[in-house]
Parts: C-alpha cells; structure tokens; sequence
C-alpha cells in the first residue's frame, strides 16, 4: 500500500520535520493546562487506561525511526493521514491509524495528561464499550473536519487530540460545574488555579475556533478544525446522555460530578461522631 502514496521531495517539503500536529495544544495554551479535576468516578476507567497504554506503546514502537528524517517521512506518510492521499488514494484506514501516532514524547505526554484528567468520567457514564465507541468516533469525525477543511493539503496529520477533543465536549455537556486545577506557567514563575470546567473547555473550544479561521489548514503547525470538529462531534454523541439523565436537573443533581453507581452524591454535614483514638 505504500508504494500507491507519493511522496514529495524531501528537499522541498520535509513534512516529516513538521507534521500538521492534531496532538499539539494550542499556542495560546502552551502555558496554561489542567493537571486534575475534582471529579471522582465510580468506577476503574479500563479503557482510558487502556487507549493511553496503546498511544504510549505504538509511540515506543517507532521511536527509533526519528533518529532518520527519511524513514520517519516514510513512516508518516504510509499511517499519518494525508488529506490528499484520503481524497486522492482512498486512505481512509489513516484516519483511524493517525489517531495513534505521535510526533514527540512532550506531545504525547500532554494529550494522555488531557485523556487521563477527562476520560475517567466520560467512561464511568457512558461504560466501557460505549466510550470507546465514543472516543474513536470522535476522532474519525475530527480527522473528517479536518479533511474537509483543507481536502488537498500534502501536510501528514498525526496525534490523538482530536479524539480527546470529542472527550472534553461531551465532559463540558456533562459536567460543565466541576472544577479543575490549572497550571499556569507566567515567564518567571507559575500559579495554580481552580475554575469551573466549563470556563477552561469554551476557552479552549473558543481559541480552536478563532485560530482555526485565521490559520493555513495546508501548512504544517497545529490542525484546529481538527480540535474544534472533535469537540463538536464528541458534544453531539454526549448529547442522548445528557437527556436521559434529566438534562439540566443532572446538573443540579449532581453540582458537576458524575452520580455514584449506587446513590446520587449528596453534599451534607456528616452525622458520625467523631472518635478520639486511645494512645497505648
């Protein structure tokens, strides 16, 4: 299958240098990112942990290919997803592969930060199988929003973000009141703040939005439609959820947080006395 893909010049395009990143975050949020929510699950999320082991794994498994610039051309352009070679060729095994890739360990690092902080909650209301179900339809339809936002563009696209992005809109639909620590990283120093999450996620869905209307989908950098098609998708999968659980009253109910698996959450004094223990 690789030899029906063409590839450019190495000295004229070496977008193995400069994937178009659907894993990078935001320039504008380089220095501000969540590190935890306040939001416990019921449940052990199996298959968060699971899609991070796989992203983490396939990530090690081409690695040694970054120390040649041809090989890691080759590489992308055979998995990546290229819009042209999607429209062109008919790759569309790429959309789902490039979902898996990565093009550095901080990139990685930063989208299973963001997966590992929202996933769990996404996957204690939707259960197992239906996340992931969630979660790779998210990123197909991101990787389709960036198709057709630049459907002739040469430049590869890699990165799990666009998945992750489907994560957040259906987290912000869900729980738009819980809170999240974020880590703000000034010039000389950094500060941690705790905000609702709904602020945190229309920011970043806001900022995909803008920069996605004033960038070059054909260029290398960051691929925003792709972010902001996730997002999208992820909140309209999210949606049958939120009806079935009462809607805006699953908010009130549960003041952000996802219900026990047994009982809701319910945010009064403890009756329990409290025990002084006897020293021996």
């Amino acid at each position: 299958m690789s030899a029906s893909i063409p590839r450019p010049p190495e000295e004229t395009q070496p977008c193995w240098a400069e994937p178009l990143d659907a894993a990078r975050l935001s320039p504008q949020l380089e220095r501000m990112f969540p590190i935890r929510d306040h939001n416990p699950s019921g449940r052990t999320p199996y298959v968060t942990y699971a899609l991070m082991a796989a992203n983490i794994l396939i990530f090690i498994g081409y690695w040694p290919q970054f120390t040649d610039a041809r090989d890691l051309n080759a590489f992308f352009y055979e998995w990546a997803m290229v819009p042209r070679m999607v429209v062109e060729n008919g790759t569309y095994h790429t959309v789902f592969t490039s979902m898996f890739l990565h093009g550095g360990v901080m990139h990685l690092l930063g989208n299973m930060l963001f997966l590992y902080i929202f996933g769990d909650n996404m996957e204690d209301e939707m259960g197992h199988i239906g996340y992931l179900a969630f979660y790779l339809a998210s990123g197909i339809g991101a990787g389709v929003a960036h198709i057709m936002a630049a459907p002739y563009s040469p430049v590869p696209t890699v990165g799990a973000s666009g998945a992750i992005a489907g994560v957040m809109g259906g987290y912000l639909l869900l729980f738009p009141k819980a809170k999240v620590d974020i880590l703000i990283i000034f010039i000389f120093f950094f500060r941690i703040f705790t905000i609702p999450a709904w602020i945190m996620l229309a920011l970043w869905f806001g900022i995909q939005l803008f920069a996605g209307f004033g960038a070059d989908a054909m260029q290398g950098g960051v691929a925003y439609w792709a972010h902001a098609g996730g997002f999208i998708v992820g909140a309209i999968l999210t949606l049958p959820v939120f009806l079935a659980r009462g809607g805006r009253a699953f908010w009130d109910r549960t003041h952000g947080h996802p219900p026990h698996p047994d009982a809701e959450y319910k945010y009064v004094r403890s009756n329990v006395p409290t025990v002084g223990r006897k020293r021996r």
